[in-house]
């Protein structure tokens, strides 16, 4: 799957490009986000949200595990791995059931579970790299491009 670089300049840039591949995201898509904390990653799911036409506030499930978001295109599932510290934790905390998910799944800190080999298929991967207090650079996959 080819991949874009995209250079955000501010939050508004991050979550703008959110909302710009939520216009095209699919029903049983898997989204993994990976990135240091602060590199925008929250910021981006709030402007995928924004994208499929979910009005919620959106906000990192960090001590929920998972949030569930209604009312848009699709149903969003917004998954944060951070707290858990091996992947036996994650699938013991039932990440399964979201990797074939009834709408779209973003799952923050992604690389705590999947590696290369256990990816599953049609897997999409931001990666969010910070380069000053502003600026990030997000790599992602593009399907179809």
């Amino acid at each position: 799957m080819p991949t874009v670089t995209f250079i955000s300049h501010s939050p508004a840039d991050t979550e703008s490009l959110g909302a710009e591949l939520a216009r095209t995201a699919r029903h049983g898509v898997v989204i993994a986000l990976n990135g240091d904390l602060g590199a925008g990653k929250t910021q981006w799911v709030r402007g995928f949200a924004k994208g499929l036409g979910i009005t919620a506030r959106v906000h990192s499930p960090t001590f929920t595990l998972v949030n569930e978001y209604a009312g848009g295109r699709l149903r969003l599932f917004h998954l944060d791995l951070y707290r858990l510290e091996s992947p036996a934790q994650i699938l013991a905390a039932g990440i399964d059931e979201y990797l074939s998910p009834d709408g779209v799944a973003v799952i923050e800190w992604a690389q705590r579970v999947f590696d290369q080999q256990s990816r599953p298929p049609g897997l999409i991967t931001v990666s969010f790299e910070i380069i000053d207090s502003d600026e990030r650079k997000i790599i992602y996959d593009a399907p179809g491009a």
